[in-house]
């Protein structure tokens, strides 16, 4: 079986054409070398995958004959992928929500309801005294 319809069979991309893209691009590596997505693949096999910013690393265990139900996906491929890559997705994640440059673009809605509740904590506190 081709590379690109394995990785679309369990499930690893949505659509056939976007496996084959990722193959083309060099995000796709069987043993460590780059392959095309006509590449036959065969049982035992260690492929990994640089799918959103994650490298996947799953080891073939049979040869599909169609695209299954995401319940047997697991019958065809052992995942190995060690749990530090997802740790650093999370990290990447949070470290997006917070980071904003001081005086590029208008403010947020966020940002603007945050600056309302600052002036009106500080108006308050200005009235009672």
């Amino acid at each position: 079986m081709r590379i690109d319809k394995y990785l679309w069979t369990v499930r690893y991309f949505k659509t056939r054409s976007l496996a084959t893209e990722a193959c083309k691009k060099g995000h796709v590596k069987i043993n460590g070398s780059n392959i095309k997505p006509a590449k036959d693949i065969y049982v035992g096999e260690k492929i990994t995958i640089r799918k959103n910013q994650i490298n996947y690393q799953i080891e073939i265990l049979d040869i599909p004959k169609n695209r299954m139900g995401a319940k047997l996906v697991d019958l065809y491929r052992k995942d190995t992928t060690p749990k530090e890559e997802f740790e650093a997705q999370e990290l990447l994640k949070y470290s997006k929500d917070y980071y904003r440059k001081k005086g590029v673009g208008r403010p947020t809605k966020k940002d603007r309801r945050d600056i309302e509740e600052y002036h009106d904590v500080h108006t308050e506190q200005d009235d009672q005294d």
